[in-house]
């Protein structure tokens, strides 16, 4: 179930009046606007907010022919701008060291966090205020992004508070339920994203809020819509932690699966198989056995010894004016298209690549087609007595301890010596096989179940 989908159908339903039923008992949302403006003109008088520029020509009740759908006769098509005061706010000099350090909460948009703000980690003194162009909201204030990737980010002051220049403030009139301004920009974050279009720094300005269209609905129908689209969302979050949760269980069952079959109980033995020293020992012919370590309640028929008797990592051959796919990390992962190199580090189709650099190493990959080694692997290399699949599978057991467990600050590289000593348990060549059919078997329903989610 795709509860991202869901969540944004339930926004559109409410703000086309199709999610609760209409009373004809409720005062029409025309009268609304009809106090907003009485309310506008109280404000001005008090000199609390300022007259807005209009042309002479522009009508207190503009008529909307372009709206994309049709909505309730008691409702009304109106402008974020009429409903409520918009003002965006500023940076103080960082020079200026009196102007930080204060106990006037500064927001910036990375503290949006599309609900209720409890919480604004810098703050700034009633002199930077002054000097600058930062504003204070009132409690119940909502906050949209204008800037960059968080464009359309929202939020709601549980307490007085300034922004940046990047976030945009409502400080919303009485005939509008706070909630409902809430979940309509909400409904229209792509549109938002959209109208800020591309480049280095996409952004929206205030301007194309305030002359957003937005459905008003009568105030009484404001709150059983705000109510519903919060039991709807509650539900939702029921079936996100419930989704969650299983993903959690699924990846837990992974690891004990592996882990049993590391264990020699995942398939049963068989006392034909040839046993695994014999294997082992034509992988080194004077290979000795030893007790098994840390696995020593394993089957007789089985050894465990250092990852590095079993394969070692190593660079393709150089080549040069041969123009061919680099094998990159984003490329391998299907991020990004493939692209081309004419020199490298050759490396055939079907082999692999491990990741030494960054902050997933020991991430393996298969190559699809002959290529350039990427800079951030290695090649590995499987000895051929061994099922290459059950010493992937080895490796992907340990994957957690190999990211723990990088060297290096600046880039964090794989623990090539810890690799090394990773401890392998090696069953008889065919219990190997038989052994990843069986987790193959095991992983394909489990990634149903999955993808079902």
């Amino acid at each position: 179930m795709d509860t991202k989908k869901l969540r944004q159908k339930i926004l559109d339903l409410a703000i086309r009046g199709k999610l609760v039923p209409q009373d004809p008992n409720d005062e029409p949302a025309s009268v609304l606007l009809e106090r907003i403006k009485a309310e506008k003109e109280r404000l001005i008088k008090e000199g609390k907010i300022k007259k807005s520029k209009k042309s002479a020509k522009t009508s207190d009740t503009p008529h909307y022919e372009n709206v994309s759908f049709e909505i309730p006769d008691n409702w009304v098509w109106t402008t974020l701008g009429t409903i409520g005061t918009w003002q965006s706010g500023g940076t103080p000099s960082r020079a200026n060291k009196f102007y930080y350090g204060g106990n006037i909460p500064w927001l910036k948009t990375g503290d949006l966090n599309d609900g209720l703000i409890t919480d604004i980690p810098e703050f700034i003194t009633e002199e930077a205020i002054t000097n600058s162009s930062a504003k204070l909201n009132p409690t119940g204030s909502v906050l949209i992004a204008m800037y960059g990737a968080t464009i359309g980010k929202l939020g709601i002051l549980t307490f007085p508070a300034t922004t940046n220049q990047a976030c945009c403030a409502c400080i919303e009139y009485e005939a509008i339920n706070q909630m409902y301004l809430f979940y309509f920009l909400l409904s229209q974050r792509t549109a938002f994203i959209e109208k800020g279009g591309g480049g280095a720094q996409p952004n929206i300005s205030k301007e194309i809020i305030v002359n957003t269209y937005i459905p008003l609905p009568p105030l009484s129908e404001q709150h059983r819509i705000v109510a519903e689209i919060n039991r709807w969302f509650a539900l939702i979050d029921q079936i996100e932690q419930g989704k969650s949760d299983l993903q959690t269980i699924i990846k837990q069952t992974k690891s004990k699966i592996l882990d049993l079959a590391i264990h020699g109980k995942l398939v049963p033995q068989d006392s034909n198989d040839e046993p695994a020293i014999e294997l082992l020992k034509r992988i080194n012919p004077d290979f000795t056995p030893c007790d098994n370590g840390h696995y020593a309640q394993l089957p007789d028929s089985w050894s465990a010894v250092p990852m590095q008797m079993l394969c070692y990592l190593t660079d393709g051959e150089k080549q040069n004016g041969i123009e061919r796919i680099n094998h990159d990390v984003k490329y391998l992962r299907g991020e990004r298209d493939a692209k081309t190199l004419t020199s490298g580090k050759y490396v055939a189709a079907n082999s692999l690549l491990i990741l030494v650099d960054g902050e997933n190493s020991g991430e393996v990959f298969r190559t699809p087609i002959d290529g350039y080694q990427g800079s951030t692997f290695k090649q590995l290399l499987i000895n051929e007595n061994m099922n290459e699949e059950y010493v992937l599978q080895v490796i992907n057991l340990h994957r957690k301890v190999l990211r723990e467990s990088k060297v290096g600050s600046a880039i964090p590289h794989l623990n090539k010596k810890l690799f090394k000593a990773i401890e392998v348990p090696i069953p008889p060549y065919n219990e190997q096989q038989r052994i990843v059919e069986a987790i193959n078997k095991a992983f394909m329903s489990l990634n149903l179940i999955m993808e079902s989610l």
